[in-house]
């Protein structure tokens, strides 16, 4: 049998997986009414109006957060599509640290403020999915970045 290349895979379920993700925020920016996003919606209605679905009053402004939410999902896994398609793939040290600090932020602050206003199921739903989604890789593929200098791999 073949032996899979571990570190290709994981590179590979990086790039892949964030094109989805992308994908996934340009959906939410231009049609985040549509019935993919149904749970996440009567979730969101519930937790700030108590009721199954968002208030008409409310419609319009919901429609409008959607394009800048959804812009910088899409914004954040394109790039990490191309740090997973270029440098990641080339073991470059700078990479694997840019996506733990940078995601690291937004996973504390994102889940910070979910907990506070009680959007739990963000937390537990999709922050999680998200953290799993980088935190694999990198933890596949730790010891295959090198260090070029002395202090450079931290």
């Amino acid at each position: 049998m073949k032996r899979i290349d571990n570190f290709n895979f994981w590179q590979k379920w990086l790039f892949f997986s964030s094109v989805t993700f992308a994908l996934f925020g340009v959906t939410f920016a231009v049609y985040g009414e549509n019935p993919l996003f149904a749970p996440y919606n009567h979730a969101i209605a519930s937790i700030f109006w108590q009721v199954s679905d968002t208030p008409p009053e409310v419609q319009f402004f919901k429609a409008f957060i959607s394009g800048p939410l959804g812009g910088t999902i899409a914004c954040c896994y394109i790039l990490l599509a191309f740090i997973a398609w270029y440098p990641f793939k080339k073991k470059e040290v700078w990479a694997r640290n840019a996506i733990i600090v940078a995601f690291g932020v937004w996973i504390v602050l994102d889940s910070a403020v979910c907990l506070y206003y009680g959007v739990y199921f963000q937390v537990y739903m999709i922050n999680t999915c998200s953290f799993f989604q980088k935190a694999l890789p990198i933890i596949f593929t730790w010891k295959d970045f090198k260090s070029k200098m002395p202090n450079e791999n931290i």
